[in-house]
């Protein structure tokens, strides 16, 4: 177990090996008693952005948060895939390897679009779909400020992208997490600290320049979202990044989807408002 990764009460830190050597080992938080949760974190983040909610569903479910593919401290391998089929291929790793079945597959930005399409795939084995505030629409991470904009397309960039993905100053990172909250104070200073320490790893600059590359194969994957059969709800906090427009375009795509919009939240409705989808998990359980 990692040394310095970020406690959660009632939970372990376990990794699935791989299968083949394309593949990398990916690490999971689990624990709690129930019909199988699984948790998809958003894009810069890890298993930990649960941490909130994890304490509020464990006594109802079995939940299994995954680091995705060379984020948090699930492996980096080189010359990897970050694009939105590779990603869904690791959700789908952890249900089938560990045979999980009746899942409820809950996930916020990225991960509410992999819990969908990975729900598509698999339908045996999802009960139900939790999608918070996807992350399917052109902008995106953009939108969360001026300096987020910048600092995203500089990433990205050839030539100078490697070097500013390597630089992740505290104040800067601060200001483009808090981009993405209705209340600024949610975003906790241990919580930061953690994502800057998993940012240090060696090859993770790589992994963060993939992840935002391939954020349009995310607006790409919004096409399979029809495909699936499980019972489907959607949450947006209502100061999200989406527009209205993007939100009601899969209100239409998804007509018989419940639908929450949070008011005074934004798009890390697991950081400050936890208690919505725990709320809806539990009644449902």
């Amino acid at each position: 177990m990692p040394l310095d990764e970020m406690t959660i009460p009632g939970t372990s830190s376990r990794f699935l090996d791989p299968g083949n050597q394309r593949e990398g080992r990916l690490r999971y938080l689990t624990g709690g008693s129930g019909a199988p949760l699984v948790l998809l974190h958003t894009v810069r983040t890890q298993a930990e952005h649960y941490r909130h909610l994890i304490p509020l569903v464990q006594q109802h479910y079995t939940v299994y948060a995954l680091d995705l593919p060379g984020m948090g401290y699930s492996q980096i391998v080189p010359g990897a895939s970050y694009d939105e089929p590779a990603m869904r291929a690791a959700v789908k790793r952890l249900l089938t390897q560990l045979d999980l079945h009746d899942a409820t597959l809950l996930g916020e930005s990225m991960g509410a679009t992999l819990a969908l399409t990975a729900a598509a795939d698999l339908p045996d084995r999802v009960r139900r779909v939790v999608a918070v505030n996807a992350y399917d629409y052109p902008g995106g991470i953009a939108r969360s400020s001026l300096l987020a904009r910048l600092i995203v397309t500089g990433v990205i960039a050839p030539g100078v992208g490697p070097l500013l993905a390597r630089l992740e100053p505290k104040p800067v990172m601060r200001a483009i997490l808090t981009g993405g909250l209705g209340d600024p104070t949610a975003l906790r200073d241990d919580y930061l600290d953690e994502l800057l320490s998993v940012g240090r790893h060696p090859g993770y600059p790589i992994v963060a320049r993939g992840v935002y590359r391939n954020l349009p194969s995310l607006i790409a994957a919004r096409s399979r979202y029809t495909e699936v059969t499980a019972p489907i709800h959607l949450i947006y906090g209502d100061k999200d990044w989406s527009r209205p427009a993007d939100r009601e375009a899969n209100r239409s795509l998804l007509p018989n989807a419940e639908f929450t919009q949070v008011p005074n939240a934004g798009h890390f409705i697991a950081l400050e408002r936890p208690d919505v989808p725990a709320d809806l998990l539990n009644s449902v359980a």
